[in-house]
């Protein structure tokens, strides 16, 4: 996994603002998204399989990590989030919000515990031909991190075709903007869970943000995300 001392988080904060989105490249080795997405068909390491067909979701199947991560799982989500924590407090004052995040992970964890969100996010995903994910956000309760991290355990062009991720923003009296990214095996894409902060004529407003996946057409794809507030 690349140190966390490697990532610029002035460049990370940069592309968050300006597009509610960031790409950090080789975030993870080959061998350790091999690794992940062979933990799929464990099944003692998941707390539940949703299908996302079932729900309306789009066409493909997910699997949420139980208590306690893998090591690598939680080493992750820890790191990360307290790179994006500073980021995320300075989002919550553009957005007149009284919200403080703690600089350490397991503090806003218990936070999400006394609010009744107990249940672990973090999970892996998979489509095969024809899958895809509608555009959603991943909310889970009324406390919820404004960032969330999706890492590509396969290698686009060799074990899968299509797959793209999406973003959509709604800005305020205009039309959707969408982007569409491609990142390689091993890259990181974090993003806004709800919104994101856009200076206006008259101060902040909240530009909010939807991601999902276009259509696989060929091969598997799977993808690991991890999010840092819990569920319900």
């Amino acid at each position: 996994m690349k140190e966390v001392k490697d990532i610029n988080p002035d460049t990370v904060k940069q592309s968050l603002n300006s597009a509610g989105y960031a790409h950090v490249s080789g975030m993870l080795s080959v061998d350790e998204c091999n690794m992940i997405a062979g933990l799929y068909d464990d099944e003692k390491l998941f707390r539940s399989t949703i299908s996302m067909q079932r729900y309306r979701f789009g066409l493909g199947e997910y699997k949420y990590f139980g208590y306690p991560l893998p090591p690598l799982i939680q080493s992750v989500r820890e790191s990360l989030y307290g790179v994006l924590a500073p980021i995320a407090n300075e989002w919550m004052q553009k957005s007149a919000s009284d919200i403080h995040y703690p600089i350490q992970h397991k503090e806003f964890i218990s936070v999400c515990h006394a609010h009744g969100q107990v249940r672990p996010t973090p999970l892996i995903l998979r489509y095969e031909v024809g899958g895809y994910n509608t555009l959603h956000q991943d909310l889970y309760g009324d406390v919820y991190f404004p960032f969330q991290v999706v890492f590509m355990l396969k290698q686009k062009g060799k074990d899968y075709q299509g797959g793209e991720l999406v973003f959509v923003e709604q800005l305020p009296r205009a039309q959707s903007k969408a982007s569409v990214l491609s990142p390689e095996q091993g890259d990181a894409v974090i993003f806004t869970t709800n919104f994101r902060p856009v200076q206006g004529t008259r101060g902040f407003y909240r530009a909010k943000m939807k991601h999902g996946v276009s259509a696989v057409t060929k091969g598997v794809r799977y993808t690991m995300g991890v999010i840092f507030h819990d569920a319900k």
